[in-house]
């Protein structure tokens, strides 16, 4: 840390990291397996195993939705402990599971519980992240989902293939629970509800639930997340259908480290030279691994196609939350967290379903190439509600 610079790294940063580590994890284990399961277990269209996925991610923007707003009144620390308490009773549910119906219902339920905890934890870091180094923080704060994103399909791929899906369903609830004691130990900074929020408790205007300042990042990432769900959703089963099992597992794990270690440089260079010089490139570099990914002739394609999306989603998530946040109203931060992710989950709960009903159309290769389209649109829509501005740091390092 230079000389002068605000302290990032306190005890409550790294537990809230900890802790949004064991609940990232369970998403990406059972995201990853989830149509497969439903195919293999339950004779699933491809339709329907797209709804097993989507119905967590949905359930989690329904739960957002709400905690955003009331996320002060109950009290942060409250809503944390109360959701990740049904987030493992939910998680132990999967295990004796017996039919597609109730599949969806307690997938719904546990993405519901995430979607509250998750909102707690984003919101809460931002108050313990200093200001001026909010861009390196919050991508720091993301490796800890970067390091499930590289643990979770890894392994949810390799217990498939050597046990059996109710040892995924055994490691995600251990690691739901393992975040539920970590939670215990974590004093979040509350937030005292103004008197006009106070007055307005139960008002629920649209304004009330979101925050306009953070709906143009929020669109951009509702755009490259339906290409993310397509990797995440389908990329198991493209595999093994071109016999690159084992590509797939090294995908994963090539993606989260490449990810990992833009992490280490994307935000402060966002700090220091501004919004467009973290976009832009991301968006190109995305675009450019979904393509790889549709003509990939082979597992080293496959690879590739890892590293040009670990430069571009992996440091495009934290990049654009910086921005949304930055440009909310601070007494606001709450909602304008919960108004990002809504909408960009959204995106993760559209695609799987749009995608379910294109792939017989275009195949999995087919499909990877209209993502790639659409991200390199995400682009242009960026120019339009952000990047024309082109913003500068306040601050810039010396």
């Amino acid at each position: 840390m230079a000389k002068g610079e605000p302290k990032l790294w306190s005890t409550g940063f790294v537990l809230a990291s900890a802790v949004n580590f064991c609940i990232t994890l369970v998403f990406y284990l059972l995201m990853t397996m989830m149509a497969l399961f439903a195919v293999e277990q339950f004779s699933a269209s491809q339709s329907a195993a797209g709804l097993t996925a989507s119905c967590f991610v949905l359930g989690a923007v329904l739960a957002r939705i709400f905690a955003g707003k009331f996320l002060d009144f109950v009290g942060r620390r409250r809503m944390l402990l109360i959701a990740l308490v049904v987030f493992v009773i939910a998680g132990i549910l999967y295990i004796p599971v017996d039919n597609l119906m109730l599949l969806v219902v307690i997938r719904t339920v546990h993405g519901m519980t995430l979607g509250a905890s998750s909102t707690v934890l984003a919101a809460s870091i931002i108050s313990l992240i200093p200001v001026l180094r909010r861009g390196e923080g919050i991508g720091y704060f993301g490796i800890s989902a970067t390091l499930a994103n590289a643990i979770g399909p890894f392994l949810a791929v390799l217990l498939i293939d050597s046990v059996t899906y109710e040892a995924v369903f055994a490691v995600s609830s251990a690691s739901a629970a393992v975040g539920l004691i970590l939670a215990l130990f974590l004093r979040l900074p509350e937030h005292q509800p103004t008197p006009e929020q106070a007055a307005n408790k139960w008002r629920m205007r649209p304004i009330d639930m979101f925050e306009p300042a953070a709906l143009a990042m929020g669109s951009v990432m509702f755009v490259a997340a339906i290409g993310f769900s397509g990797v995440l959703t389908f990329l198991n089963s493209f595999a093994q259908a071109e016999n690159m099992v084992v590509a797939a597992s090294a995908f994963f794990l090539v993606y989260a480290t490449v990810t990992l270690i833009s992490r280490l440089f994307v935000g402060r260079m966002q700090d220091r030279l501004g919004d467009n010089a973290a976009i832009y490139p991301a968006l190109l570099s995305f675009a450019v691994g979904l393509g790889l990914l549709g003509i990939a002739p082979d597992w080293f394609v496959v690879v590739l196609s890892a590293v040009f999306m670990g430069f571009g989603f992996g440091s495009l998530l934290p990049s654009a939350q910086a921005i949304a946040v930055t440009m909310s109203p601070r007494n606001r931060i709450g909602v304008a967290t919960s108004t990002f992710f809504v909408v960009m989950e959204t995106g993760f709960g559209v695609g799987p379903l749009v995608l379910g009903v294109l792939l017989p159309l275009t195949g999995f290769r087919g499909m990877f190439g209209v993502l790639a389209v659409v991200t390199f649109l995400a682009g242009v829509l960026y120019h339009f509600v952000h990047g024309f501005r082109n913003v500068k740091p306040a601050h810039p390092a010396s």
